[in-house]
């Protein structure tokens, strides 16, 4: 797809068909979070089908994190958020960066899928939401 219209009719038509859709975003490239996937904007229509249940539950929370954090990331920047007044903001501050971390990936680095889903476990083996 040219440009950043994803609602342009060839581009809505496919995602509207496709078992799934990888959403790339600038803002993610310009800090330098490669790859640049938007998990929130992105989609897997069959992964409730294929995935295990624990893999499906870890995707979960980590898409939580991310979309908590994001709804109340310009309150944390200025410094208007209270640790406290907000259990899932107080958890998705404190998950943040072990998420990004584990979103972002080096062109050297190669992981299996197996090792990926470990790795996504252990970001949330604390069982605390």
């Amino acid at each position: 797809m040219d440009g950043d219209d994803f609602n342009e009719p060839i581009t809505d038509t496919a995602r509207s068909i496709l078992d799934g859709h990888i959403m790339l975003d600038r803002k993610l490239a310009h800090k330098n979070h490669y790859p640049a996937i938007d998990v929130l904007q992105s989609i897997s229509r069959c992964m409730s089908q294929i995935a295990q249940r624990d893999h499906k539950g870890c995707a979960g929370k980590l898409k939580n994190v991310l979309a908590t954090y994001s709804e109340a990331e310009d309150l944390i920047n200025i410094g208007a958020y209270k640790s406290g007044s907000n259990p899932g903001i107080d958890y998705a501050i404190r998950k943040i960066n072990e998420v990004n971390g584990f979103l972002m990936q080096d062109v050297e680095e190669k992981f299996s899928f197996e090792e990926s889903v470990d790795l996504m476990k252990q970001i949330f083996a604390d069982g605390v939401e």
